[in-house]
């Protein structure tokens, strides 16, 4: 099974009894992201965009174990930037796994095999190693060469070293379902743990802007990706009916508050992909986002999205209060052929807003820096 079965248990009796207790939102992953920097500098990444005195910034141990402690989702997953770049990263692991939580970490494992003796592995920590397809399409997203040998041989070492290992799978517009099945075929000989897959985010900053996926693209990709996967094992370590959804056979409404991020700016509103605001504390974050402001059909910047940073968490909790739908999908996968569920109309969307700049520039005063004067001047027209 690659989740867990402790986790789903666990994850499955939290959000029963966020239920029995009257919870509308609540949280099931922290985004934990304790730095920005990092050393690819991918063509579809809007995560890296900022001037070195924030690129610079860290949490600390004490402001990441203050997040998990603030909010209380069960899992964890510390993302960036590339998180192995952070000194104080094995301490932060620990700290985190002592207080009973379940640990993905996110890297693209260019440190990995350097930094693997400074972990121990545990039966709730996984290494989650990005990988975007098979060689010639990992190092084109990457855009650089070499890097995905260098991420499978971190991945046997680490396998070889007794750790749990997953790999996160972002697919852009032209992916070609062949491939995709051969490089899922691929790992699966690695002996990896479980594949989390998703279609790619179009982050407005991204310097490629040609090759995000809208909606029903998506959702045809996956259909003829799953396919091709009967009956060939593949191990995807999300929920059955995430994976349904991105075969266009679940309607589903995006639960933003599901994944909530933490990072060197605050807790991000609204979610992980759109940064358009900061709250000084998790409840904050919760009791004054306008959350119906956001979400496909809600706002332009989320009219093509289905990633599971903001679908997965919705998945989760219908299966929660669904088992049979789960049941059916064990036993048939997801559908691939036939109508799809209705898509959510988008002509009343309200427009996109463009406050990157500002953030910028009120964290460079912040951090006593004047910010560059494109970005101010960017700052001045934008907002």
């Amino acid at each position: 099974m690659p989740v867990p079965l402790n986790q789903a248990l666990r994850v499955g009796a939290y959000v029963v009894r966020q239920h029995v207790l009257g919870r509308r939102r609540y949280p099931l992953v922290l985004m934990l992201e304790p730095l920005f920097r990092c050393n690819l500098a991918c063509a579809g990444c809007g995560k890296i965009d900022y001037p070195d005195p924030i690129l610079n910034q860290r949490l600390s141990v004490a402001d990441c174990i203050a997040a998990v402690e603030e909010c209380g989702a069960p899992v964890v997953a510390i993302a960036g930037g590339e998180p192995l770049l952070h000194r104080e990263m094995p301490q932060i692991v620990e700290a985190i796994l002592a207080r009973g939580k379940f640990v993905y970490l996110c890297t693209n494992a260019l440190l990995l095999e350097k930094k693997l003796e400074q972990y121990k592995p545990h039966k709730n920590f996984a290494w989650d190693v990005h990988l975007d397809g098979d060689e010639a399409m990992h190092d084109k997203a990457v855009s650089q060469k070499g890097v995905f040998q260098r991420a499978v041989s971190a991945i046997r070492a680490a396998k070889g070293r007794g750790f749990r290992v997953c790999i996160n799978t972002t697919l852009f517009d032209g992916a070609d379902p062949d491939r995709v099945a051969s490089f899922l075929d691929a790992v699966n000989a690695l002996n990896i743990d479980g594949v989390m897959i998703s279609p790619g985010y179009a982050y407005e900053r991204a310097p490629d802007q040609q090759h995000f996926l809208n909606r029903r693209r998506s959702k045809e990709l996956f259909r003829a990706i799953f396919a091709r996967g009967r009956g060939r094992g593949w191990k995807f370590n999300q929920s059955s009916l995430f994976l349904d959804f991105l075969a266009g056979n679940q309607r589903y409404l995006c639960t933003p508050w599901g994944k909530p991020t933490r990072n060197v700016f605050g807790w991000q509103r609204p979610c992980y992909l759109l940064g358009e605001g900061y709250a000084k504390s998790f409840r904050e974050l919760m009791e004054t986002t306008d959350w119906d402001r956001y979400g496909t059909g809600n706002y332009a910047k989320c009219a093509d999205c289905m990633v599971h940073s903001g679908y997965e968490a919705t998945a989760v909790v219908d299966a929660v209060r669904k088992p049979w739908k789960i049941a059916s999908l064990k036993l048939r996968g997801p559908r691939t052929e036939g109508p799809m569920a209705p898509e959510i109309p988008l002509d009343h969307a309200r427009p996109p807003e463009y406050v990157f700049t500002r953030h910028v520039t009120e964290a460079m005063a912040r951090l006593g820096h004047r910010p560059p004067a494109q970005a101010a001047d960017a700052a001045g027209s934008a907002d």
